[in-house]
């Protein structure tokens, strides 16, 4: 069970990084920088805190609360990444920091006890916590990235009105098999 548990959470993971990584791709420079209003985020500053936070959880994860003293989350939510390289560094670098941990996690590793923000947590209840907050965040990047394409947004999923020959070609590809 705990086998499975970890394929589904790595197998989740890398979906929702997918989701992201598409959206940005499909973006203007211009456009991972847009803000709504002042108090809402660019995807620029999304990307920035996605990045803190997975730096700061998954960094010495078993051996330091997963709230690092020098972590400033306020600072992550400034607009003040400059590039599109800036912006895929930033994101680089907090995914790698996440998933090497991920893909480094035993079945035993479970029901180990962590610290985040002076709260014991398992594993488990980690992982979980973190496979919430980042589809959140990456949801947020796909809607302001399907707002900014508009027309010209490439569906991610099933795009409107092909349900029905999406089904079908998964039906007759299970038949295949």
């Amino acid at each position: 069970m705990a086998k499975d548990y970890l394929d589904s959470v790595k197998q989740q993971l890398e979906y929702y990084k997918a989701l992201g990584e598409k959206t940005i791709a499909q973006l203007s420079d211009e456009q991972l920088f847009w803000q709504y209003d002042a108090q809402s985020n660019s995807i620029a500053t999304i990307v920035k805190h996605l990045s803190g936070n997975m730096i700061s959880r998954w960094t010495d994860f078993f051996t330091a609360d997963g709230e690092k003293k020098d972590r400033n989350r306020d600072s992550e939510f400034e607009n003040d990444l400059k590039s599109r390289v800036d912006l895929l560094e930033r994101w680089n670098a907090g995914w790698k920091c996440f998933l090497d941990v991920i893909y480094g996690l035993k079945e035993e590793d479970l029901a180990k006890e962590i610290l985040i923000r002076h709260e014991t947590h398992s594993v488990t209840e980690a992982v979980n916590r973190q496979l919430a907050h980042y589809p959140y965040h990456i949801g947020q990047i796909v809607f302001i990235g399907k707002m900014l394409c508009s027309d010209n947004w490439t569906s991610l999923s099933i795009p409107r009105g092909a349900s029905e020959a999406f089904n079908q070609a998964k039906e007759n590809q299970s038949k295949r098999s």
